[in-house]
């Protein structure tokens, strides 16, 4: 029988969580890459994302612009809870091979602090990947105003939004439409450097709708939970989405909370999507799992 103790000396695996409107196949790249160098890694889709992606009919071509505005979307049901039950199966599936470190990106980050609020004793590690990482506020949403947050190109990517996500549930864009604005927001906001073809790649692997509920729920670490686990901050210092200043402000907020476990910081140059099979993330997370 193998043993906590025996399990604790395995390599850990790592548990990549996405961000907002996109998949597990954000990470391919990353997990392909470490996989083939041997390490453990997966990337997990959370519920409605993925496999289980909520595409309205709608937004299929020809669109119905009118009617995307109004579809309904299951995903409006879905809540952090729902998030965090996924990965915390997951997790636990993971832990009994060895320790696992848990990472996200962008808003998958919320995901990582709750899971690491509920089950702290089974994570080696957390990484956040130009992540919101919330200590002294409450949510996402509360750090928008903030004024490390002043020169975020959010508004860009916000704009594309289609319908009330009050009345919808959900935040629906249309990375489909034919509006050069769209492309031009993508790649201000979100894509820095990459080319034009890369663009377009990227706007065919976004999906459409993502639960309204996420950038308002609680997402603060707890310093007795969350807190006592070894993390790891990995800054985008191109990135327009979480500006710099404000990835500095969770750094800042978690090393004041927790000034006995401060926080491992990594940077790469890189926009806000990476892309996450870049050199100096794979080497990054190739180091953490060899631990």
């Amino acid at each position: 029988m193998t043993t906590n103790h025996d399990s604790d000396r395995r390599p850990p695996t790592l548990v990549f969580l996405h961000g907002t409107h996109t998949s597990s196949f954000w990470a391919s790249g990353l997990i392909r890459e470490l996989t083939l160098r041997g390490h453990r890694a997966v990337a997990v889709d959370l519920p409605g994302h993925g496999d289980e992606a909520v595409i309205p009919r709608a937004y299929q071509a020809p669109q119905d612009l009118d009617a995307l505005a109004t579809e309904p979307s299951p995903l409006a049901a879905v809540t952090i809870d729902d998030y965090v039950e996924r990965v915390v199966g997951v997790v636990r599936r993971a832990r009994r091979q060895g320790p696992v470190i848990l990472a996200g990106a962008s808003q998958g980050g919320v995901t990582v602090s709750r899971v690491g609020n509920t089950i702290p004793e089974l994570l080696e590690r957390v990484v956040y990947v130009a992540a919101y990482c919330c200590v002294d506020l409450p949510n996402m949403t509360a750090y928008l105003d903030t004024p490390e947050n002043s020169e975020s190109l959010l508004p860009l990517v916000a704009a594309l939004a289609v319908g009330d996500p009050a009345a919808l549930g959900v935040a629906r864009i249309n990375w489909r439409s034919a509006d050069p604005a769209v492309f031009h927001g993508v790649k201000q906001c979100l894509a820095g450097d990459f080319s034009d073809e890369a663009v377009r790649r990227l706007l065919h692997m976004f999906e459409p709708d993502e639960t309204a509920s996420i950038p308002l729920a609680e997402a603060r670490g707890e310093a007795d939970s969350w807190g006592r686990i070894p993390r790891t901050y990995v800054r985008f210092t191109h990135d327009r989405l979480i500006p710099k200043a404000l990835q500095d402000r969770f750094i800042d907020e978690a090393d004041r909370l927790t000034p006995d476990n401060r926080t491992d910081v990594r940077s790469v140059p890189a926009p806000h999507c990476g892309p996450f099979d870049r050199r100096e993330l794979v080497e990054i997370f190739a180091e953490l799992t060899s631990r």
